[in-house]
């Protein structure tokens, strides 16, 4: 009988896999066999996924607390169920999906039941993703049309920025040098002096 490992997966460092390790140590996983990234789902480059992936033989078993902790891309699920199942020859067993348990069932029907759930299952990981972003997308949207700033606060002109503007677009300085007196980067100068109004100052 092959060992019994653990994979925990949150897509930020500020967010807590404790429920998905005690999830694991119900299942008597021993911590050295937990595997934990803080990393987005988009893919698999993932450097604790990879180092597990390595270290998995054939009759081991892998253990997740749902098919969005494995990942949240829809065709790269599918591939890399194939590479631990059929490449590798792991069972996996997905806690919140028992029919995602590759340890029973093994004849054709089986196969064909787990098969489809982890189809549906990776779907809903990738919708629920895109539907994350474009919430993010018209969130961020809206935000700004009512006047939200998103990002640094641009530092204040200096005083004498009008004078420098004149100089520059009367071109009796470069953009090298009104930038350099502006102690701005020349792409900075150029961006305030576009949107520059003389009035405003």
């Amino acid at each position: 009988m092959g060992e019994i490992f653990g994979y925990v997966r949150v897509s930020s460092a500020d967010q807590n896999e404790n429920r998905q390790r005690m999830a694991m140590c119900a299942h008597s996983i021993m911590e050295k066999h937990i595997y934990s990234d803080k990393i987005s789902g988009k893919d698999f480059q993932r450097p604790q996924y990879q180092a597990m992936l390595k270290r998995l033989k054939p009759g081991d078993q892998l253990c997740i607390t749902s098919i969005d902790r494995l990942g949240r891309n829809y065709e790269e699920i599918q591939s890399q169920w194939r590479i631990l199942t059929r490449d590798k020859k792991v069972d996996i067993l997905v806690l919140d999906m028992p029919l995602l348990d590759t340890r029973r069932d093994k004849d054709l029907l089986g196969t064909f039941i787990a098969d489809l759930v982890l189809q549906v299952l990776s779907f809903v990981a990738q919708n629920e993703r895109e539907n994350i972003r474009r919430r993010q997308a018209e969130g961020i949207a809206a935000a700004k049309v009512n006047g939200i700033r998103f990002g640094r606060e641009p530092k204040p002109l200096p005083s004498d920025f009008s004078h420098i503007h004149e100089l520059w677009k009367t071109k009796r300085v470069s953009t090298a040098e009104a930038a350099r007196r502006c102690g701005m980067a020349r792409s900075t100068f150029r961006y305030r002096a576009a949107i520059f109004a003389p009035d405003s100052s």
